[in-house]
Order: C-alpha cells, then sequence, then structure tokens
C-alpha cells in the first residue's frame, strides 16, 4: 500500500475515534513512542495511535484503511527489522494494553498484547507458574508469541506458541474474533508461528506450567583458550541432557560486574548460561556435570528467583543500540563446526556483541510436525550472532556478522523461525516453513488478509494482486 498524502483533519478524525492517545509529529511523547529496541531503526508514523482494548484496535484499522494509511503494528518493539513502525502511516501501538488475568486453579492465564515478559513473569509468578517466554524482561509477548516464542524453558515446555489456547483477533475487516482449537482453527493454527500476517493480536490465553519461584541457574565463565574445550564436553552432554536443562553457551566480552574477576573484565570469555525448569535439588544434580567440565574461572550457578533468571540479559541489552543479528539451524554440530564458532569469538567486532549456541530438543521435539507451521522440530541448535554497536561503524559491524554467518554455511540447515531472523527477503520467510506449510499459510492470508494489509511483518503474500506488489 503507498503511504497517503494527508492533513491534520486527518488526525482528528483517528483521534476521536479513539478513546487512546493519538500522537503526531510534534506531540509530546511522539519521539519517544516511536523508539524501538533495535537503535538502527528510524521511522517516522504519521501517527502513533496508542489503543486501550480491541474496539480501539478496530477503530484503527478502520481509520487506518479509510485515509489510505500503511499500517505497523507495535507491542514490544524488539524485532529487529523495525516493522513496528511505518514511515508516514499509523503506527497502531499495543502497549499500553496491559490486562492480565491468572486463573491459578485451571493454571491458564490471559494476557492482552502490550504486555511484556517482565509484566508477565511477575504476575504468573505469584502463584509459581510461567510459560516459556522471552530472555530480556522487555520484550513483548505478542511478537515473540506469534512468530515461535524461544526461551530459557522451550527444552521443557516447548515454545510459547506451543503453549497458546487462544487469542482475540482484530481482522483486516474490522471484526474481533476468537481463535483456538475448536473455534476459527485454521486461523488459530496460523498465529502459532505465522507472525502477524493474519490479523492483529491484542490478547492471548497460554497454558502455564509449575516453575520457581527458585531455580537454578547462572553464569560458568572459563577463559576463552578453553572455549573449544567447554563446547564439546557441553555439545556432549546435552546430547542426552534432561529436559529441565535449558540455557545456552556464549561467546562475548566478560561484563565489569563484580562476579567477574579484575584481570577477566572488559576480556573475552566462553560461558555457559544455564537455566533448570525443575525442583532445586534435581536441578544440582542434573547441572553439575557440566559445572565440572574444565577449570571455570567463575561459577555463579545459584538458586535465585525465575522472575531475575528472566533478567539476567538484561543490563547487557540496553534499549536503542544499534544491532544487526544473524541464526540458523544446526543439525550436527562437529569439531569442526565449533572450531569455526569458537574461532569467530576471538575477534567480536564490538564489546556489545555475544554469539551463542542455543540447544534446542527436548519438549520442542515431541510437538507433532503439523501442529503449528513451524518447520523444524528437529534440529539441534540455532547459533545466534547478536551483533551491537554503540559506534557509528555500521558497515563494519554488518560485515562481521555476515562474515561469521558464511563461515557456519557449511554447518547449518534451513527452516529458521521468523523471531530469529531481520529483514532478510521473502525466500527466508519459506524457509521457515517448507512447501506445504507455506501453501497452507497463503491460504490463510488469502482468507483473512486479501489486499496485504498486515505487510509490515514477515510478510506471506496473498495470491491476488496485492501479494504481487
Amino acid at each position: 500500500m503507498a503511504t497517503a498524502t494527508v492533513d491534520y483533519a486527518t488526525i482528528g478524525r483517528i483521534r476521536n475515534g479513539l478513546r487512546g492517545e493519538v500522537l503526531s509529529l510534534g506531540s509530546t511523547g511522539y519521539e519517544q513512542a516511536r523508539k524501538l529496541f533495535n537503535g538502527l531503526i528510524d521511522k517516522r508514523p504519521f501517527a502513533i495511535a496508542r489503543c486501550l482494548d480491541a474496539a480501539d484496535v478496530v477503530a484503527a484499522v478502520n481509520l487506518a484503511q479509510a485515509s489510505g494509511l500503511e499500517i505497523s503494528v507495535k507491542s514490544g518493539g524488539h524485532g529487529i527489522s523495525g516493522s513496528a513502525l511505518t514511515d508516514g502511516g499509523l503506527t497502531i501501538d499495543l502497549s499500553a494494553m496491559k490486562k492480565i488475568e491468572v486463573d491459578p486453579k485451571t493454571r491458564t492465564v490471559r494476557a492482552e498484547a502490550g504486555v511484556t515478559w517482565g509484566e508477565f513473569d511477575a504476575a504468573t509468578q505469584e502463584h509459581g507458574l510461567a510459560v516459556t517466554g522471552g530472555r530480556m524482561s522487555t520484550t513483548g509477548i505478542a511478537g515473540l508469541t506469534l512468530g515461535s516464542g524461544s526461551g530459557w524453558l522451550e527444552r521443557a515446555f516447548g515454545f510459547t506458541c506451543d503453549n497458546l489456547l487462544s487469542a482475540e483477533v482484530v481482522t483486516a475487516d474490522g471484526r474481533i474474533v476468537q481463535a483456538s482449537k475448536t473455534e476459527n482453527g485454521d486461523l488459530f493454527w496460523g498465529l502459532c508461528g505465522g507472525g502477524g500476517n493474519f490479523g492483529i493480536v491484542t490478547a492471548f490465553e497460554f497454558r502455564l506450567h509449575s516453575v520457581g519461584p527458585q531455580v537454578l541457574a547462572g553464569l560458568v565463565i572459563h577463559p576463552p583458550s578453553a572455549g573449544r574445550q567447554v563446547l564439546r564436553g557441553y555439545r556432549d552432554f546435552m546430547a542426552t541432557a534432561p529436559d529441565a536443562v535449558g540455557g545456552a553457551f556464549a561467546c562475548m566480552t566478560a561484563p565489569p560486574a563484580p562476579f567477574v574477576p579484575e584481570a577477566a573484565r572488559g576480556k573475552p570469555i566462553a560461558a555457559m548460561l544455564l537455566v533448570h525448569a525443575g525442583p532445586l535439588e534435581e536441578a544440582e544434580r542434573d547441572l553439575t556435570p557440566l559445572r565440572k567440565i574444565g577449570q571455570p574461572v567463575v561459577d555463579i550457578v545459584q538458586p535465585m528467583p525465575y522472575t531475575s533468571v528472566q533478567r539476567l540479559t538484561d543490563p547487557g541489552n540496553p534499549p536503542g543500540l544499534n544491532r544487526y543479528f544473524k541464526a540458523d539451524f544446526i543439525d550436527t554440530l562437529s569439531d569442526a563446526a565449533i572450531d569455526v564458532f569458537v574461532g569467530h569469538a576471538g575477534n567480536l567486532s564490538s564489546p556489545l556483541t555475544t554469539i551463542l549456541l542455543q540447544p534446542l530438543g527436548g519438549a520442542l521435539a515431541r510437538i507433532p510436525a503439523d501442529a503449528t507451521p513451524l518447520r523444524r522440530r528437529d534440529a539441534a541448535y540455532t547459533y545466534h550472532a547478536l551483533t551491537t554497536w554503540a559506534d557509528d561503524r555500521h558497515d563494519h559491524h554488518v560485515a562481521w556478522t555476515r562474515g561469521l554467518a558464511d563461515a557456519m554455511q557449511p554447518f547449518v540447515t534451513s527452516g529458521v523461525y521468523l523471531t530469529y531472523i531481520g529483514d532478510e527477503g521473502e525466500e527466508r520467510v519459506r524457509e521457515a516453513y517448507g512447501p506445504e506449510k507455506y501453501a497452507r499459510l497463503v491460504a490463510l492470508k488469502d482468507r483473512y488478509d486479501p489486499t496485504n494489509l498486515f505487510h509490515l511483518n514477515q510478510n506471506i503474500r496473498p495470491r491476488g494482486p496485492a501479494g504481487r506488489g
């Protein structure tokens, strides 16, 4: 859709049609509202509609279409590609929609789309319950769920979308519909990994699990020279690890934190971030072999609140820094792949950059293949290059990231999920699902959004004229 030329009468109509606040260029709060997690993104919507409920979202969708405005949808704003904002169109901002209702008896929760994982976890942990959620507390629940939903608990309980029970959706034609396995089941299937292609989800209902309130988690830090040895030991253990063992192996720069020896601060390190979803006694037994690999410089694995675990990466990931990410699945983490991965760790492009290997398997691999659109349930690992920087050498950092991705190509396989990729083109979206599932998603797009109104996302094009634009 082409961005329309509009005047302030349009702003007036939008403001009159919503209960929530509508911000435009020059409005107090506009600049803050258009900021995203990725500081590389610099877009200026014509207006930002801060909706208060599903009725506001319906009004915003209808008004945008009547005015010829492109639509984007913003919740937590963590998507690396920056599709949460539109240049010159209407951004439908869900971040004010914060209602959370936990039912401890049925172990379920209904949460509106503006809730962040920090807020979600705080509410569910009051009852000792949780579901797989984002690894940063400021991540929004909406985009993560719709794209798959990876987190520390995924090996124990599956992705976030695997635990979705129902959703409230505003469709392109301005209806509010409910989607579950028993109501609009085709739409529900598409929401479990198909991204924001079929409507705006305004509320989610999840299945919860008994977790915490204390779990065993923390970092085991090794010198970079031990990286290959530690990663091989980590790989061998994770091949048969209990489902409750989660976490990642990471190469990064040691933070200037009190728990890091002074001589190691600001220097490269190899680390295991360990998280166990089960009881503390069981966790101590299961994690001991990993903690005995090599001779760690620091071992701060200890009982801590699950809510603290969910904030472990927050200090190293403040909003507004420049970011460029790459990720792919790995079927077999060979010694050669380990050598390439750890070899690049000695030359990180920025002290803010982390490269990590995330073990999959466990409950993830036991979800039936046709239960969701997600293609790969059998991959062993995902590698992530989380390149982050504060200087203006953008080309340098992007080139370094692409260099790592190129070096890892002999060891990777296709099918990585939407939440793992940036603006990498339609073919990457197709690969996430494979031909059969992608065709099924296109049929859903034809039914629920034939004009491709919701196209600022990892887009699945409809078959009609709108999909050929």
